[in-house]
């Protein structure tokens, strides 16, 4: 198993490559190779693109008619990637955007590692590929200065021509005309002049997304979208339980009579990722639908075939209880000696209920074999990740297998471990037919990596005076990471043990507290139940609701309004100072977006009666890559029935430099909203080992008719660019609560928030 590293530098591990352009088969090829082959030359690596003795990271290339085509090894779900990173390139390079296009690609080993999740895209490609566009740039001025007969001092790049005082030649011209062999090694590249902000034509500014077009006219292909020769359908029945379940027998005498039948498998699976699972084949997929109705499956289920949805929040109860076991996270002063001298300890529990990815496209996979080679085509966010336990699954070597990459209906964490590729591989290999396997919504459902149910337990020491001390802070839920990729956990503080970093991530806040404890605990009875996903800002969607809550319940205790309070704490001093270049000014940063914040509220007109707006700060997705986001809801409550209306929801961001910004502000926006429907509408619950709600017609998310006014403003940066993918989510649930209290004095601690429960607590 990888490194926790490993993932977080992704696809790019540029530190010991370099970078090489060369002249191949009427093109100009751009590419990063590792420093092992710096013996060979330039020309032999890029004859060797796609062979044996050539492994580049990541590369593009410039075609002799000046078309531009950069390779993307990034998932594309919606958060338009390609284009993102694609821009970078281009602006660097000096190219016309007309001439860009954008390849995303399969998993071919030159990629490197492949992963789209924790909103790392845009920061890691950042700086090498602005490097890769500047070589670009040096090597074209200095072709064309030759061919110019001129000094490259005195040409410049522009919309795809190199301009030497009055004479310019375009990128295909000197694509045709010349015959480049050079190499830069990561120093040189490192070293290279990259554009300040005010020099940049592309990035920053608004453009149509690449792939929009594709997806309005319907070319767009997608993993459901396969359709291959031969091919014949499936559709699993689901198991009982996640794990422990087994086939005892079945009885398909009533599917034979459906029309395009063509049998089931019991599938074997030495991974032992799919347990008890019987899976039709049919020549349509109306046919395996209709026939795995008819099935008659009698399966043993495993052992947590009872357990509740209120077993495994009481299960978390008891284990943060006393606060005394778990991985310390964040341990700083001597949290127990501020616990002994406090003079009151304020006291609260969190909780949070399991939610559901619910995609808008099922989950699928189209499997077969051909002259040893297993074809896996779908969608899928993590392939380095996926590959390795589909090959593990099938008992083949890794290279046996290539993931065919296409757009995916919706991701949001769910498809990143591609456990649901690993069925259509078995059932793939045991029929010998190339196979389309495809969940219905309740398949899915039930075969969902929920984020688990939370409970979460804070403590606020105070002395005699009531000046604040420090805190202390447990959570505990099932672990993702802990399912599927238990190498990348590391050790807690004080060697403590190990902890899942995605589900802690939050708790390692950027408030400056003398004394501070955070201790993640794994809900052993989720995990036991089923497997934990990591669904959109993973940790942070419910660590901060607890958070945020609870410092709003600090400041009151310590007599401060909620906004000074916090900035209070934000003084961005010891190590809340951040570093560079990924926090630089650290908290200075969020104390600037939460002060613009409270500027925007001061033009609030006064409220009614039974209003209120409550505040939030996050720096999500993970602390070595914070983006800075204060929100405000405003919401309304009505005290008869308990019903929250979210009437606007302001957001002020500092992301640093924005490079897509229409893409920058779909994701806030969409974030935003589904933290909404986090915080009031969505949640399932597990009765009799399963997720109760199968569909959207009682799984009830946030309806078009509910969505509020949105403010959304971003801080003008030039700092490096992080990720947006996960931060809009988190902040949103705890300022609802937040302005809950201040509308009708009461403190809701459980998610989602239900009417019921605000009546109840209103007496």
């Amino acid at each position: 198993m990888k490194s926790i590293k490993d993932a977080k530098q992704g696809a790019h591990n540029y530190s010991r490559r370099r970078f090489l352009i060369s002249s191949v088969g009427g093109s100009l090829l751009m590419a990063f190779a590792p420093l092992s082959l710096a013996s060979v030359t330039t020309r032999e690596l890029a004859k060797g693109v796609g062979g044996a003795t050539f492994s580049p990271t990541v590369w593009f290339e410039i075609a002799e008619n000046g078309q531009i085509n950069v390779n993307i090894p990034r998932a594309e779900m919606g958060q338009h990637v390609g284009t993102a990173l694609a821009r970078i390139v281009a602006d660097e390079l000096g190219a016309n955007w007309d001439d860009v296009s954008i390849t995303h690609v399969d998993t071919d080993p030159k990629w490197g590692y492949m992963v789209t999740g924790g909103s790392w895209s845009v920061h890691q490609s950042f700086a090498p590929f602005s490097q890769a566009g500047a070589a670009g740039r040096i090597v074209l001025i200095e072709a064309a200065a030759k061919i110019l007969r001129t000094e490259p001092g005195e040409c410049r790049v522009e919309n795809s021509q190199v301009i030497c005082g009055s004479k310019a030649i375009s990128f295909a011209d000197i694509v045709n005309k010349s015959k480049l062999d050079k190499s830069f090694t990561p120093e040189e590249l490192a070293a290279l002049p990259i554009k300040s902000a005010r020099q940049r034509k592309l990035i920053g500014k608004s453009t149509q997304a690449l792939d929009i077009p594709a997806k309005i006219d319907g070319s767009a292909t997608y993993g459901l979208d396969v359709d291959i020769d031969g091919m014949v359908y499936a559709r699993p029945v689901m198991p009982p339980t996640a794990f422990g379940s087994k086939v005892n027998h079945v009885d398909d005498s009533d599917a034979k009579k459906i029309e395009g039948y063509l049998g089931y498998e019991i599938l074997t699976d030495p991974s032992d990722v799919i347990q008890g699972w019987v899976v039709v084949l049919a020549k349509n997929y109306y046919s395996a639908i209709k026939a795995a109705d008819a099935l008659k499956v009698d399966v043993s289920p495993g052992e947590t075939a009872d357990v509740s949805e209120s077993d495994i929040l009481k299960r978390g109860q008891t284990l943060v209880k006393n606060l005394d076991q778990g991985a310390w996270f964040v341990n700083e002063g001597d949290v127990d000696k501020a616990k002994g001298n406090s003079a009151t300890t304020l006291e609260s529990i969190y909780q949070t209920n399991t939610v559901l990815h619910f995609p808008l496209e099922p989950l699928n996979a189209t499997v077969y074999e051909q002259d040893g080679i297993w074809h896996v085509h779908g969608g899928n966010q993590w392939q380095s990740l996926t590959l390795p336990a589909i090959a593990k699954a099938l008992e083949v070597s890794e290279d046996k297998v290539i993931i065919h990459q296409y757009y995916l209906g919706g991701g949001f964490g769910r498809r990143l471990f591609g456990d649901y590729m690993i069925p259509a591989a078995l059932t793939a290999k045991q029929s010998g037919k190339t196979v389309k396997f495809i969940f219905t919504r309740e398949d899915d459902t039930k075969f969902d990596q929920p984020r688990s149910a939370s409970v979460s337990k804070f403590q606020s020491y105070f002395d005699k005076d009531n000046n604040f001390l420090g805190m202390n802070h447990g959570f505990c839920a099932g672990w993702p990471t802990l399912a599927m990729a238990a190498g990348f956990m590391p050790d807690g503080a004080n060697n403590t043990g190990k902890l899942d970093p995605f589900s802690a991530a939050g708790a390692d806040h950027w408030y400056s507290m003398a004394h501070h404890r955070a201790i993640a605990i794994n809900n052993d009875l989720a995990q036991k139940t089923f497997k934990p996903g990591w669904l959109r800002s993973v940790g942070q969607g419910w660590i901060v609701w607890g958070l945020e809550s609870f410092i709003d319940e600090t400041a009151k205790q310590a007599g401060m309004n909620p906004i000074d309070f916090r900035l209070s704490l934000l003084d961005a001093k010891d190590k809340q100072a951040g570093t560079c270049p990924n926090s630089t000014g650290g908290a200075k940063r969020l104390h600037h977006v939460l002060s613009r914040l409270k500027d925007k509220l001061a033009n609030t007109k006064e409220l009614e009666e039974s209003e209120g707006i409550g505040v939030s700060v996050s720096s999500g997705q993970e602390r070595n890559m914070p983006a800075w986001l204060a929100v405000a809801a405003h919401v309304s409550v009505d005290k008869t029935s308990g019903k929250v209306d979210v009437k606007k929801l302001t957001l002020v961001m500092d992301s640093g430099t924005v490079v897509h910004p229409d893409g920058a502000m779909a994701q806030l926006e969409g974030g935003a909203l589904w933290g909404l429907s986090m915080a009031l509408y969505e949640a399932t619950e597990f009765k009799n080992g399963q997720v109760k709600d199968l569909n959207l017609d009682t799984y009830t998310p946030l309806r078009l008719n509910q969505v509020p006014e949105l403010d959304i403003e971003f801080i003008e940066s030039s700092e490096v660019p992080v990720g947006l993918g996960e931060p809009g989510v988190i902040g949103i649930a705890p300022a609802i609560g937040n302005a809950i209290y201040q509308a009708v004095g009461v403190r809701v601690k459980d998610l989602p928030i239900r009417p019921e429960h605000i009546k109840q607590l209103l007496g």
